[in-house]
C-alpha cells in the first residue's frame, strides 16, 4: 500500500516539476494600440512578465519615459540630444558595443544626465541562447566595457534586441539582476530609408499618448529629430512629467 502511495506521491511532484518548467519559446513583444488615453494591454503570451521583474509600462500617472535604442550614430543622435538638453528632459538610452566603445556622443549623453542602459554588446537574437553564462556574456560584457570607458556603474535595465525573448531570457535577466524594460508606445522609425512624415508621426504618436507611456524611439531617425521638439513641447503643455526607465 505504501509503494502505491509514494508511486502516487512521485507522480504527481513530477508532473508539478514538469508544469513548473521555464519555457524556452520564442515571442516577440508587441501592445495593442489605443487611441483614446486607455493605457494598452501587454501581449497575452507575456502572462509571466511581472512574475520576472519585466516592464512595460509605468504607474497610472501623467508621466512619460522617453527610451531610445542607439544602435549606430549617425548626425540625427546629435540633434536630439541638443534637444533634450535644450528641454532638460533626461531620457534612457539602451546602447550596444559599438555605440559605447565607439560613441561620438557617450560623453554627452553621460554628461547631460540622462540613463545608460543594456541592449546587450551584439544585439544577437537572445532567444538562441542555449544557456545562462551565453546570456550572461552578452549584458554583463557591455556593463564591464561601459564601466572601463566612463567609470560608472550601467543600469540594471536590459531591452532585447529586436523585442525577442522568452520566458527563460527573463527569468536569466531577473537572476543577473536587471529589470526586463519594454514598451507601451512606438512607430516605425528605425529605416532611415524609409522615414514617415513628420506631421504623420507626431500624429500617431501623440493620439497614442496614455499615462506611463514608455516611449521607444531611434534617435537615427531624422523624423524623430524634427518631431522631438514639439512633441516635449505638446507633452509638458498637457502636463505630462518626464522620467528615466529606473523609475518604472
Amino acid at each position: 500500500m505504501k509503494k502505491v502511495v509514494y508511486a502516487i506521491l512521485l507522480c504527481f511532484l513530477l508532473t508539478l516539476y514538469a508544469s513548473a518548467e521555464v519555457s524556452t519559446k520564442r515571442l516577440e513583444w508587441y501592445y495593442k494600440p489605443t487611441s483614446d488615453g486607455t493605457r494598452p494591454a501587454p501581449p497575452t503570451e507575456a502572462h509571466f512578465l511581472a512574475d520576472y521583474n519585466g516592464r512595460y509600462i509605468g504607474e497610472n500617472e501623467k508621466c512619460v519615459y522617453l527610451t531610445f535604442d542607439l544602435g549606430y550614430e549617425n548626425e540625427n543622435v546629435k540633434s536630439i540630444l541638443d534637444t533634450l538638453k535644450s528641454e532638460d528632459v533626461k531620457a534612457t538610452f539602451f546602447m550596444l558595443r559599438h555605440t559605447v566603445v565607439n560613441g561620438k556622443n557617450l560623453e554627452q549623453i553621460a554628461e547631460d544626465g540622462h540613463l545608460v542602459a543594456n541592449h546587450t554588446l551584439h544585439h544577437k537574437d537572445m532567444t538562441r541562447m542555449q544557456d545562462m553564462e551565453s546570456f550572461k556574456a552578452e549584458l554583463e560584457g557591455l556593463a564591464e566595457e561601459y564601466k572601463n570607458i566612463t567609470g560608472k556603474e550601467m543600469a540594471k535595465l536590459y531591452r532585447p534586441p529586436c523585442g525577442a525573448f522568452s520566458e527563460k531570457n527573463l527569468a536569466w535577466a531577473d537572476e543577473l539582476g536587471y529589470k526586463t524594460v519594454f514598451w507601451s508606445l512606438a512607430y516605425a522609425d528605425w529605416d532611415e530609408n524609409n522615414q514617415m512624415s513628420p506631421e504623420s508621426a507626431l500624429n500617431k504618436v501623440m493620439s497614442r499618448m496614455h499615462n506611463g507611456a514608455v516611449i521607444l524611439l531611434h534617435p537615427t531617425s531624422s523624423t524623430n529629430a524634427k518631431i522631438l521638439p514639439e512633441l516635449i513641447k505638446k507633452l509638458k503643455a498637457e502636463g505630462y512629467t518626464f522620467k528615466t526607465a529606473d523609475e518604472l
